[in-house]
């Protein structure tokens, strides 16, 4: 193990000789997600396998701090960039195999990925993870779900790796889920899940996913470079229609945009940064709580530092 004040960070990339995935130093993290704004992770590490991972885990200083990401559909990385490490799984996560009705993915895996090959194999039941954007591990801890269909419910387990790249088993059964919400252990890295559908008919499932794909093409911003819905939905309400009533539709900071299209999603419509779109989030907040009363929560996940003033909602502090 490299002792934790041995080597500067952006240097430990030369540090692990047996790597046998990629570790860049002030990797460009916010131009690769789907909003294509904020700074760098200051390493990024990815993973050739889940050996690759267990490996380098177990080299890294305890003190070091890790951040997962997965595609990049729900999240937004200030500018001021990630400390520590940051994971990005790539192509060996993303194998999808067939177990009856079982289907066991990486966590690198796309949700639409996921979706066509139970179709394919004549499965049930997964057709909503079309509608999701970005990858199974993602969607599991944040318990993502679309059109009538969550992750928690069609979860049997998952694999996990811990700090020190042991890997363990998760049972669905232990894990509580809520709406856009799991209460996995922040710490486990996630690599893989087994997901359970049902049999089904290959007309019925292909008509499903293209009935889903029609719906997001009539209703959302689906060709802006956007972060998915912004924020949850209250208890009761929904988000789009709060946001809406605030005369937030078409609100816009510099070339961050509140969706014409959809109120709920947050549209970077040239070169807004990562404080121009959470600003405007910000202020979206503030004034649906000053017309309805009501504290809208953040959906999109931020990581990172920000750079300047960004000023959360009275008695919010952004994590």
């Amino acid at each position: 193990m490299i002792a934790a004040s041995s080597v500067p960070l952006p240097a430990m990339a030369d540090a692990f000789p047996a790597t046998r995935g990629r570790l860049i130093a002030n990797a460009p993290l916010g131009r690769r997600t789907w909003l294509g704004a904020g700074g760098p992770a200051e390493l990024l590490f990815r993973p050739a396998d889940r050996d690759d991972l267990a490996a380098f885990l177990a080299g890294l200083p305890a003190d070091v701090a890790v951040t997962m990401v997965g595609g990049g559909a729900n999240l937004l990385v200030r500018d001021g960039g990630v400390p520590g490490v940051t994971i990005r799984l790539g192509g060996g996560f993303t194998g999808i195999a067939i177990d009856g009705t079982d289907l066991v993915v990486g966590a690198g895996a796309l949700h639409r990925n996921v979706a066509l090959a139970a179709a394919a194999a004549g499965i049930g039941g997964l057709e909503f993870l079309s509608g999701i954007p970005g990858t199974i591990g993602g969607g599991l801890r944040l318990n993502a779900g679309a059109y009538g269909g969550e992750i928690g419910d069609v979860l049997v387990s998952a694999t996990a790796l811990d700090r020190c790249g042991r890997q363990f088993m998760i049972n669905a059964a232990a894990i509580s889920f809520s709406y856009r919400h799991s209460d996995l252990d922040p710490g486990a890295i996630l690599i893989e899940a087994r997901l359970r559908g049902s049999p089904g008919t290959g007309a019925a499932i292909a008509a499903r996913i293209d009935e889903i794909r029609r719906i997001r093409e009539a209703t959302q911003p689906i060709r802006a470079r956007t972060g998915g819905s912004t924020f949850k939905n209250p208890p009761g309400q929904s988000a789009w229609r709060l946001i809406d009533a605030a005369g937030c539709r078409g609100l816009a900071r510099g070339d961050a945009m509140v969706s014409p299209h959809h109120p709920n999603f947050l549209i970077n419509t040239g070169r807004a940064t990562a404080g121009d779109l959470e600003g405007l989030g910000e202020e979206v907040r503030r004034r649906v709580r000053d017309t309805s009363g009501t504290v809208l929560e953040w959906e999109i996940h931020r990581i990172g530092r920000p750079l300047g003033g960004i000023a959360p909602l009275a008695g919010q502090v952004p994590s």
